[in-house]
């Protein structure tokens, strides 16, 4: 499909839904000449939520527009982010990282072997990389390492100096995966521009920066791997996906803040074309939408009503969630999990198999 894309259509699916494009100049020139070489990484820290589906919405986009992707595992990310993964379970998080992962890109219809996967240890304890960020610390400044990591690292009172190494080994990423763009959330933005600021001071190339927006959880925030009420986890099972939805923020005619709608414009409709909402014959009857415009106009009309959208994305998310739950059903994938993380395995001891 991508040999037949023009480069005005390959740039189109490139950056559809994205919040914002730094580089937008270099990254049309870019497919004039040939297929763009894009990365997305992932700190393996906390459980992976449905807000995943949205950048493994983009990443198919990419691979439809040709591009060369590569998944990131930073696992040294997640023991720098004030040992959100402690250092004991580094290599269990990124086993259950990769396959969760995996597992959902299977459920979108992601062809795995166009995907390349790489653990971000595997490169960043070499000494050329080692020798780059010293000399990266020789630059960068103490307030522009803070500034950049403040959406992104947790804050504390106290901060950690691992924290303020942590924007500047992800700025290194870029030239030691060899990539052409970083994809990312638009809380990553002042990483990028510290990237853009810096790279070329090692003699480095500047990368184009491609960033999502922020989807609103279910209570109207960011939706969070720390926040229970603020997300759906991937193993949730139907009972838990239809409370949480129940729960979830969705005043009618209100299109602010709304999670829910939010999952419509950036995975349901991009990765299923259409939404189906099943309404009563006296209140119209079904309709189905191809286009979010549509959704949203007549939602803030309330024409639909937040059950109807409710339930409709609930069958859409448990359609995606099933074969993640049956793939996680395995003995050997319920162990990775429990052992990957403990703490909630005590939680849900009715889970957890020895």
């Amino acid at each position: 499909m991508a040999d037949q894309l023009s480069p005005d259509e390959k740039l189109q699916l490139i950056t559809r839904n994205l919040q914002e494009v730094l580089g937008e100049e270099k990254l049309k020139q870019l497919l004039q000449e040939r297929e763009l070489k894009v990365y997305w990484g992932t700190a393996t820290t906390g459980k992976p939520h449905v807000a995943y589906f949205v950048p493994m919405s983009k990443l198919a986009d990419f691979l439809k527009a040709g591009c060369e992707v590569t998944i990131l595992f930073a696992d040294l990310h997640a023991y720098l982010d004030n040992m959100k993964a402690p250092w004991e379970l580094l290599e269990l998080r990124v086993k259950y990282y990769e396959q969760i992962i995996k597992a959902m890109l299977e459920s979108i219809g992601v062809p795995l072997e166009k995907l390349k996967f790489i653990k971000g240890t595997d490169f960043q304890l070499s000494r050329e990389y080692t020798l780059d960020v010293y000399r990266l610390s020789s630059m960068v400044t103490e307030h522009d390492a803070k500034k950049a990591g403040t959406e992104v690292v947790k804050q504390v009172e106290h901060p950690l100096l691992s924290a303020l190494l942590y924007p500047g080994l992800q700025a290194l990423d870029e030239e030691y995966l060899k990539v052409d763009a970083q994809f990312g959330g638009v809380d990553q933005r002042k990483i990028f521009t510290l990237a853009e600021k810096y790279l070329p001071s090692l003699g480095y190339a500047k990368r184009v920066h491609l960033m999502n927006p922020m989807v609103p959880g279910l209570t109207g925030a960011k939706m969070s791997s720390s926040e229970e009420e603020s997300k759906i986890d991937l193993l949730d099972s139907k009972e838990a996906v239809k409370k949480k939805l129940k729960k979830a923020f969705c005043e009618p005619g209100n299109i602010q803040n709304n999670g829910v709608l939010s999952f419509v414009k950036y995975v349901v409709l991009p990765l299923r074309g259409e939404l189906c909402i099943k309404r009563d014959p006296k209140w119209g009857g079904d309709k189905v939408y191809t286009e979010f415009e549509e959704v949203e106009k007549d939602f803030a009309a309330e024409s639909i009503h937040p059950g109807d959208l409710k339930a409709s994305v609930e069958d859409a998310l448990n359609e995606l969630l099933e074969p993640i739950r049956t793939k996680f059903a395995s003995p050997e994938l319920l162990q990775l999990t429990n052992a990957a993380y403990p703490d909630q395995c005590k939680m849900n001891k009715n889970i957890c198999i020895s």
